[in-house]
């Protein structure tokens, strides 16, 4: 399984459906948050190309993007052949 990470903040209710999804999937992921820890938000927004907006989320080396292109995999069914890699 690749490793999957997701910058976030406790109070996004896109960041709480993204960990939801993920959890019910029962895939392991790292989560930062940018809120806790400031210095790392402009280490999201490097790796996410500008992007500044949480979650934002990474599949291996991929940049998903936020909760909706996470639950728009899933819908394609596409988000298990990503995460499988």
């Amino acid at each position: 399984m690749q490793p999957v990470t997701l910058y976030t903040t406790p109070t996004c209710p896109f960041c709480i459906a993204a960990k939801r999804l993920l959890d019910k999937k029962g895939v392991t992921y790292t989560n930062i948050d940018v809120m806790r820890d400031p210095s790392r938000r402009s280490e999201m927004m490097e790796k996410a190309h500008g992007r500044h907006t949480v979650p934002q989320i990474f599949i291996g080396s991929t940049h998903v993007g936020g909760s909706d292109e996470l639950h728009a995999l899933e819908r394609a069914g596409k988000l298990d052949a990503l995460l499988a890699g």
